[in-house]
């Protein structure tokens, strides 16, 4: 009789082990290494994706609360799984900005003078600003307006010392997708499960100075979330912007001294390759 209570013990507590790993493995981001996105795979997610891999990380700090973008969401987007596919900043310059595009320095400083100009029913004329989003919220994207099927766009500007490997954690409900200079770097359509919880860590390259990331999230109901963070390192070695500056204005005066200014000719390969890849 003893020696079938140590077995049971013994098997119990064998079982408590595999469980508790296996939700440990469970408790883990993926990571997703070799991008940007190639042209065939941009609208596709990432391999696994599932509900295990899920990861909550409320308690990091560096979770960025200051986008620039247009003040206020595209609305009436048909839900994610329709307005995914379509290029809305394409649409609202009349094909003088598209996603990649608006990723580069060039792109970014078209802003200037480049309203999105969307349908009534869409949202109507939207400039850009720099607004603020709490991370904590499950439903930051909802800006003054309709709170379901919505797309909101922000950008942030990354200044890095030197060319590097960086991670990015993306949260989102539902559709993400982030660019930077030019490139596509993410797509997912499924949400993350929580407004800090995260499903994958994306290895991305930065290179020395200005890097241009534009991040897009579609929504079709209940929770609408758009919030990101990079590693410690890059969070400690690089400048992310906007920082201090509270509008547009101000925001091109805070990186004024950031941003490469791109030769003329470097730029027509820039746009060529971007119009190969779209």
């Amino acid at each position: 009789m003893k020696n079938f209570y140590q077995l049971t013990i013994a098997i119990a507590i064998g079982f408590a082990l595999v469980i508790g790993t296996t939700q440990s493995v469970f408790a883990q981001a993926n990571d997703i290494k070799g991008g940007p996105l190639k042209a065939g795979d941009l609208l596709k997610d990432p391999n696994p994706n599932g509900d295990g891999l899920r990861e909550n990380q409320s308690d990091n700090k560096n979770w960025i609360t200051k986008w620039y973008g247009p003040d206020g969401n595209y609305e009436n987007n048909g839900g994610f799984q329709a307005s995914a596919p379509k290029d809305f900043i394409d649409e609202g310059s009349g094909g003088k900005l598209t996603q990649p595009k608006l990723s580069t320095v060039a792109g970014l400083n078209l802003t200037k003078t480049v309203d999105m100009e969307w349908k009534g029913g869409n949202g109507g004329t939207r400039q850009w600003t720099v607004f603020e989003l709490d991370p904590a919220n499950p439903s930051n994207m909802n800006r003054d307006g309709p709170v379901d099927n919505i797309d909101t766009y922000g950008m942030i500007v990354i200044h890095s010392p030197a060319a590097r490997k960086a991670v990015m954690s993306p949260a989102h409900d539902d559709h993400a997708q982030i660019w930077i200079n030019g490139e596509k770097w993410y797509n997912n359509s499924r949400w993350t499960g929580g407004a800090q919880t995260i499903l994958h860590n994306v290895e991305v390259d930065l290179k020395k100075g200005a890097n241009v990331l534009l991040y897009r999230v579609g929504e079709s109901g209940g929770d609408a979330y758009i919030n990101l963070h990079f590693d410690d390192k890059t969070h400690k070695e690089s400048k992310i912007y906007p920082d201090k500056s509270k509008d547009q204005k101000s925001f091109f005066q805070e990186v004024a001294g950031v941003l490469d200014v791109q030769p003329a000719g470097k730029l027509t390969t820039i746009w060529a390759d971007i119009k190969r890849n779209r």
